[in-house]
């Protein structure tokens, strides 16, 4: 991860805590902070801006989380190639609810990952796009 100073085109901070590429980015609407996920299980971590302090980790989502969305209640989530949706306290990093999408019934079982989510305009439903060539609101 780096953090740019687009006005000067240059890093300010590269950010060197995940192992893996990282697959998503989710900076929250209010709070000067961000959160990134790369492949591999358990891998989301929290940062705050502007110089990239580590704040900790989103633990037990066992699945290459290929997007991330906060509103700002402070509701994160996070879905996977698996199928697998997670719901978390962003300040805390406590997970309080998890789904498994189900794919269509014309769908191979590997057809439920989850490849985009994103809260509407009113920041209550979350949009999630799949594997499966469905987009699901709820």
């Amino acid at each position: 991860l780096r953090l740019w100073d687009l006005a000067a085109g240059k890093t300010m901070v590269t950010l060197m805590h995940h192992k893996k590429s990282v697959r998503a980015l989710a900076i929250h609407p209010t709070e000067y902070s961000f959160a990134s996920s790369s492949a591999g299980g358990n891998n989301i971590k929290k940062w705050k801006c502007p110089k990239g302090a580590f704040v900790h980790n989103f633990s037990s989502h066992n699945a290459i989380t290929n997007m991330l969305s906060v509103n700002a209640e402070g509701v994160f989530f996070s879905g996977g190639d698996n199928g697998t949706l997670m719901f978390w306290d962003y300040n805390t990093g406590t997970p309080f609810q998890n789904l498994d999408d189900v794919p269509q019934p014309s769908s191979l079982e590997v057809e439920a990952g989850i490849f985009c989510l994103t809260f509407d305009m009113t920041r209550i439903w979350l949009i999630t796009g799949g594997t499966d060539k469905t987009i699901k609101v709820g």
